[in-house]
This record gives structure tokens, sequence and C-alpha cells, in this order.
């Protein structure tokens, strides 16, 4: 069983917008008596520890707000009909759907959530405009509840940068997920201005990987440099199939790029790694169709990565025609490498790149510089 929290389908295809580390920040909410806002864009799983209280009750992970009250007229004991948050988005995009999480909250989870969006530059104030994204839709106690955007609402392929996340009539969400594609202005880059095209807040995501058993792939992508061990790509160890020898292969990810672009020069980073840092890497680029990134089996069966993954008549017909980028080369442990003159195909723009590490193991950080194309 993998030691990575289970993702769901929209994390599967999506970009959380509102996550912490892109830096996603809850700007202020109406009440959160019970547990703080902040609480909603943690990374982590939501924990619960039983009997451990402060002077407002039980600690919960997540935001809940006090307990509302409402009045003979409809009305409440503090004028509101629910709750609200307003979250800053880390990458402004197209929302998607959203998770609002309400694991642990069992009796104290809102009946109904929904959704409104902004467009603006600098913080919301009084006279900001909202936009309806998600209707009111019923939520359920301790559950993942995951809620699409219509694609039919005009609002559907706008970009957004803030969020009015608001719950009925009050309670506690543990988390909350806004999923979508980063979108970036690229009017904002300077003419020649080299762009890292596998950074995760210019666009760039994980499409597929052979293993993700310790750690996430999208990690590789992140800000900065990683914090420890787990933040980074880590796969288990390769062993035989059955009782025969056979080529242990690799593993592998696939990487849809920022935008359509060529490399220019390479950064693996095995920070941290030390005992489990891969003996190599190498690096391929394609430019794909909309089918073939779409098709998981075309993907990964036509990887030829080991005797797991086998062609069918219907991937044969979306065959990828992978372009080497860097040769395989060796890694140390713990350490930056950079390549440039060793790069293979300068000349040529892809739109997914396929990293390829032997036979396993772990890599912190992946940055691939380059031009628009």
């Amino acid at each position: 069983m993998s030691l990575v929290a289970k993702g769901n389908r929209l994390s599967a295809q999506y970009t959380d917008l509102a996550a912490r580390r892109l830096g996603g920040q809850a700007l202020s909410c109406s009440n959160d008596f019970f547990a703080e806002m902040e609480n909603l864009l943690k990374a982590e799983a939501p924990i619960f520890q039983p009997g451990v209280f402060t002077e407002r009750g039980q600690l919960m992970d997540g935001w809940e707000s006090r307990r509302r009250r409402f009045l003979p007229d409809g009305s409440s004991d503090d004028g509101l009909q629910y709750d609200w948050c307003i979250i800053k988005l880390g990458s402004k995009g197209i929302i998607r759907g959203i998770n609002a999480n309400t694991t642990h909250f069992l009796g104290n989870a809102p009946q109904q959530v929904s959704l409104e969006v902004c467009n603006i530059q600098g913080e919301p104030t009084e006279a900001t405009e909202w936009t309806q994204l998600i209707d009111i839709t019923d939520v359920k106690p301790g559950n993942d509840n995951l809620i699409d955007v219509d694609a039919s609402d005009p609002a559907a392929n706008k970009v957004w940068t803030h969020v009015r996340f608001n719950m009925y009539p009050d309670g506690g969400v543990a988390r909350l997920n806004i999923y979508g594609e980063i979108v970036i202005d690229q009017n904002w880059f300077l003419k020649g201005e080299p762009l890292d095209l596998a950074y995760i807040k210019n666009g760039a995501r994980p499409v597929a990987c052979s293993d993700k058993f310790f750690s996430a792939p999208e990690n590789v992508l992140m800000p900065e440099r990683g914090a420890n061990m787990g933040d980074g790509w880590e796969t288990k160890r390769r062993r035989s199939i059955g009782d025969v020898e056979v080529d242990r292969g690799n593993d592998w990810l696939i990487i849809q790029l920022a935008t359509r672009g060529n490399i220019e020069k390479i950064l693996v980073d095995t920070c941290h790694f030390k005992g489990n840092y891969p003996n190599a890497f190498s690096l391929e680029g394609a430019v794909l169709t909309e089918e073939q990134a779409g098709n998981i089996d075309a993907l990964t069966a036509d990887s030829h990565l080991d005797a797991r993954f086998e062609k069918t008549e219907a991937t044969e017909q979306l065959t990828i025609e992978w372009m080497p980028v860097i040769e395989r080369t060796a890694l140390f442990a713990d350490r930056e490498h950079t390549f440039k003159n060793e790069l293979t195909a300068k000349e040529q723009s892809f739109t997914h790149v396929r990293l390829k590490m032997y036979p396993d193991g772990g890599i912190s950080r992946i940055r691939l510089w380059g031009f628009s194309a």
C-alpha cells in the first residue's frame, strides 16, 4: 500500500490553485471561533486528537465557526445567514472544481457550501463584486466533497485570483482545495527571457508516473528547494517480477510543460536523497496531441520501460514519439546537478517531457529552463 495519501479525480487532472506552498492565503472570514481559517489550506491530511481540548473546546484541524442561532423571524443572532472565508489563490487560473473536505467534522460539518470568485489586483474590499461559480450544494460530514464547476457557466473558463468560500449555516471544514489550471500572462516576460518550463506556478503539472509510493511527483515542480526527503518524488525499491529474473526497468514521470517550448538548461536536485538517490537519469521530450495527453494507456504502454507495460492495438494508434533531450547521465547524492552542453535537442520544442530515473529512488526538484515556442 502506498504511503502517499490517495488523490481524487480532480487532483489527478488539475493543480490546487489555493495550496499554501504556491502562495495561497486565507485573508479573512466571518468567524473562526473554534478553529482558525488558516487550517483550510494546510497540505497535510487532517488529524484528530480525541480528548485534546482548548479553552474553546475540542481541538479541531480545520476552519470551524461558532454555532449560529436563528430567531423566529428568520434572522440570526449575528445578522448573517452563513459563514464565509476569503482566500487569495497562490496562482491565478481557471477553476474546474473544489474539494470541501470535512474529515473529522461529523456532528459539526456544514449542511451546504458554495463558492464565489473575483479577479482583482490587491485584496478584496467591501466594494468588490463577486461572481457565483458554484451554487449552494449539499455536503456530507467526514468526507471528501468533490464539486465540479458547471462547464456551461459563462464564468467557467474565466481566470480568477480570489475565492469566497461559503458554508451554510455554520460548522467546520477541514481542508479546501481549489482545483484548476494555472494561467500565466506571457506579457509579463521580457522578449528572450528564459522560462522554467517545469515550474508548477508557470503552469506545469505531472500527468502520469510509474510509482509514487513514498511521495508525490508534483513535488519536483514546486517552488524553492525541498524542505526534507518527503518534499520530493520517491518511488519504492524495484524488485524482480515473480520467480523470473527480468530487467527491472526504471521509474518515470511524464510532465506537461508550462507551455510548448525548447529546453536549453536542466537542473536535477537530489537534495536530502542520500541512501536512496537514483543512479542516473535521462530526459525525453515529445509533442503530444490532446488525445495522446489524455490517454493514460497510451502514455504508459508507449513507455517501453519494463515488462509490466504492454502495448495494445488501441494504444498502438496513439504511439508517442519521444526524442532524447539528455541521454542517461549519472546522479549523485544530495546535490544540484546542472546540464547545458550535454543537451541534444535544443532546437526542438516540446509540450511534454518524460523524466526517467534508474532504477528507482528519489528526486527533489527538476528545473527545465528554455523559451516559449
